[in-house]
C-alpha cells in the first residue's frame, strides 16, 4: 500500500503533466529526491508528454528538477542557479558540512524540494536551487553555525564543478549490485540485503531492489546513508577467475 505521501507527489507530477500540454509550453518540478525521480520514471509512460528531461545544475548531480515537455514545446530552460558560499573570514572559519549549510538553509524557512545538491569542497560551498531564491539566500543566509558566510550568485559561463571522486579497484565473484555496493563500501554483502530490498538503493536515478540486478559501465549508484558511487567497469579477471572492477566514489 502506498504513502499517504507518495500518493500526493504521483498526483501532483500528473497534474503538472497535465498542465503542460494543456498549456503547450514545458513545465518544471521543484528537486526530485531520488525516491521521487524513481517515481517519475515509472509513471512517465502514461503522462500526455512529449518527453521529459533532467537536469541538476551539473553533471551527474543526484537532486534533479524534471522537465514536463507537451507536443510541439520549446527547449527546456531549467531555472536553476547556483549560489557559492564563502567564509567571510577564513581564518576564523569552522569546517563546515553539507548537514550545517543545509540546516543554515532550512532555518530561513526554504523547503527541502526548492534545493538541489549542496557541493562542500575546502575552499566553498556551491549550493545549487531554484531561480527564485537564489537572491533570498544571497541576502539572507549570513551564518552557518558560528561562522559568518558570504553568499553570491555564481557567474553560469564560470561555473565548472565537477564531484570529486577516489578511485579505487576491486575483485568480486559477479558483477551484481550487492556485490559492487560491498567492494565500494567495504561492507558484507549480506549486511546489505536489508539496503537493497529496503528501497535504499538507486541505479541512475531509479530505485532497483534486486540484490542480482547487474549494473553497466558508468551507471550512478546511490545507497542512502552511505553516499554513491560510479561503476567504472570491468578489467579482467583474476587467477582465481574472479571479476577486476574499478570503482569512482563520489568524496565531495
Amino acid at each position: 500500500m502506498m504513502e499517504k505521501e507518495e500518493v500526493v507527489f504521483r498526483s501532483r507530477i500528473q497534474d503538472l503533466a497535465r498542465l503542460a500540454e494543456r498549456r503547450g509550453c514545458v513545465l518544471y518540478s521543484d528537486f526530485l529526491s531520488l525516491n521521487e525521480q524513481s517515481i517519475l520514471q515509472e509513471l512517465l509512460p502514461a503522462l500526455p508528454l512529449s518527453g521529459c528531461e533532467w537536469d541538476g545544475g551539473y553533471a551527474q548531480a543526484e537532486r534533479k528538477m524534471a522537465a514536463f515537455i507537451p507536443y510541439y514545446g520549446d527547449e527546456p530552460a531549467f531555472p536553476i542557479v547556483c549560489v557559492r558560499l564563502v567564509p567571510a573570514n577564513r581564518k576564523y572559519a569552522e569546517k563546515l558540512t553539507h548537514r550545517d549549510i543545509l540546516g543554515a538553509l532550512m532555518h530561513l524557512g526554504m523547503e527541502r524540494s526548492r534545493l538541489g545538491d549542496i557541493a562542500v569542497t575546502e575552499e566553498e560551498a556551491l549550493i545549487f536551487c531554484s531561480e527564485a531564491f537564489a537572491q533570498v539566500i544571497c541576502d539572507e543566509l549570513r551564518q552557518v553555525r558560528h561562522t559568518s558566510v558570504v553568499c553570491s550568485v555564481c557567474d553560469e559561463k564560470e561555473l565548472d564543478y565537477e564531484p570529486k571522486m577516489q578511485r579505487s579497484r576491486s575483485s568480486i565473484a559477479s558483477v551484481r549490485l550487492d556485490a559492487l555496493i560491498a567492494a565500494a563500501f567495504h561492507e558484507s554483502r549480506s549486511s546489505l540485503l536489508g539496503l537493497i530490498e529496503g528501497g535504499k538503493v538507486f541505479v541512475n536515478g531509479k530505485q532497483v531492489t534486486s540484490n542480482a540486478f547487474i549494473p553497466k559501465e558508468n551507471d550512478i549508484i546511490s545507497v542512502r546513508g552511505m553516499g554513491r558511487f560510479r561503476f567504472s567497469g570491468q578489467e579482467g579477471t583474476s587467477k582465481k577467475g574472479r571479476i577486476w572492477v574499478s570503482i569512482d566514489l563520489f568524496v565531495s
